[in-house]
């Protein structure tokens, strides 16, 4: 895929680990990180607010390591 394909995310730093994202279709979203670019993750813009939605509303916290 190409390197204009991807967007990276206006939440990243200058620095290292940063995300990327891709919509190639109305129905498919690919994410990244700098650190690992061949690694891509696939999932449906649903599925991926779901879990933004999740996130923010603190039900994903038990996760989180100290």
């Amino acid at each position: 895929m190409a390197t204009r394909d991807w967007q990276k995310s206006s939440y990243s730093s200058a620095g290292n680990a940063c995300l990327y994202v891709s919509a190639p279709d109305n129905a498919t979203i690919r994410l990244r990180e700098s650190d690992e670019p061949e690694t891509i993750l696939t999932t449906t813009p649903t599925t991926l607010s779901a879990l933004i939605r999740s996130a923010k509303t603190g039900q994903l916290d038990h996760l989180a390591t100290a």
